[in-house]
């Protein structure tokens, strides 16, 4: 046979395929309203089972893992229609619809904000870049912005959640499983580092360094010109060069912004001390209320799947089959779990979208523990 007869007879089977999988999840459907009936579960892993082992015998050695992940991807589909059809309502359908209900047109300009750190920090940058008019309130730790939005002392809180050049900011990650919060915005901010010390110090002269240890990793390059400086972790860039200015002294220096310079009475040794250009920090807004502003069009969700083979992959396929876009996913340990994890995951996608609310609905209803974070816009 030709190439063309061969297309024509694949053509073929895929309609009859297409005939027998409405066929099964029609049938899958009745099962799920005699479940529903009797007041059992939807998920049987002993049937499951029992199937695998038969299709593995009849697709035969050549074909037998094919048929086992074809297969396993039916069962997760067909498990996702059968709780749809059982479960009374969805609380993130329901979430989403009374957002973007409640929610003004226009994002606000003034607020009431936690930010990490003290003036000049990037987050404070971060949150000027998001509202014209910000009473921030400032706050030790991240933990402690956290708190504040869950405690109704600010309305928004501001944290950085990744950088462009060195990954992640695990700290803010592990803390989210503690609070109840909704993403509401986000911005990206370009940082640019200076290496920053008291009047009269010189590059020579500098014997420690004080700076958050993200500021750190993004300027390796141009600590190993300085490869006899202890360094000392800060909370935040600014608190550093505050720290610096408290000291007076002419040996230490801050790795920090050149606004942080004229704010503290600083003078810039080096500018631009970053290892690359491109480096971007990524903030997030957060609230206690849900709030889905119009143009939305980012969404984040946490969740856990089950210490077995596959299933985060089956997870993360359903996203691949509605062609939304995953642009990051975030494993951090469940702290007393062995080697359990919680999944972090942005995709984009529009909250409008009916098709991108029944996967969120589903997801809530499949998984044991399932957070939608929100969705928004990002500057």
């Amino acid at each position: 046979m030709d190439l063309e007869s061969l297309r024509r007879e694949i053509d073929g089977v895929d309609t009859q395929l297409t005939d027998l999988f409405v066929r099964r999840m029609r049938l899958c459907g009745d099962v799920a309203r005699y479940k529903k009936e009797h007041n059992m579960t939807v998920l049987n892993q002993g049937r499951e089972r029992e199937i695998l082992s038969r299709i593995s015998a009849q697709a035969g050695d050549e074909l037998d893992g094919y048929a086992r992940i074809l297969f396993a991807t039916l069962f997760d589909l067909s498990r996702s229609y059968q709780e749809m059809l059982t479960t009374e309502g969805s609380h993130v359908a329901e979430e989403v619809a009374a957002s973007l209900k409640n929610t003004p047109q226009l994002f606000p300009k003034e607020a009431v904000v936690a930010c990490q750190g003290v003036e000049g920090g990037y987050t404070q940058q971060a949150c000027d870049k998001v509202f014209s008019f910000a009473d921030i309130m400032y706050f030790r730790t991240w933990e402690g912005v956290f708190s504040a939005v869950q405690k109704g002392m600010c309305r928004y809180g501001i944290l950085p959640i990744e950088n462009s050049s060195h990954g992640s900011v695990n700290g803010v990650y592990d803390l989210m499983r503690s609070f109840d919060f909704h993403i509401v915005r986000s911005v990206k901010l370009h940082v640019s580092h200076s290496f920053l010390a008291n009047p009269g110090a010189s590059l020579k002269d500098i014997k420690e360094i004080y700076s958050h240890e993200q500021a750190i990793g993004q300027c390796s390059a141009f600590l190993k010109t300085m490869p006899n400086a202890e360094l000392h972790i800060c909370e935040n860039t600014a608190m550093a060069a505050k720290l610096v200015a408290e000291s007076g002294r002419t040996d230490v220096a801050a790795i920090s912004s050149a606004v942080c310079a004229g704010i503290y009475g600083l003078q810039v040794l080096q500018e631009k001390i970053h290892d690359t250009d491109n480096n971007y920090t990524r903030f997030i807004v957060i609230s206690k209320e849900a709030e889905i502003y119009p143009g939305a069009d980012h969404l984040s969700l946490m969740f856990k799947v089950g210490h077995t083979p596959g299933s985060l992959t089956r997870i993360l396929s359903r996203f691949s089959a509605l062609g939304l876009n995953m642009t990051k996913l975030e494993s951090r340990p469940i702290s007393g779990a062995d080697f359990h994890y919680m999944f972090y995951l942005d995709f984009a996608g529009s909250i409008y979208d009916p098709t991108v609310v029944k996967l969120l609905s589903e997801l809530e209803q499949e998984l044991d523990w399932f957070i939608f974070l929100g969705a928004y816009s990002e500057v």
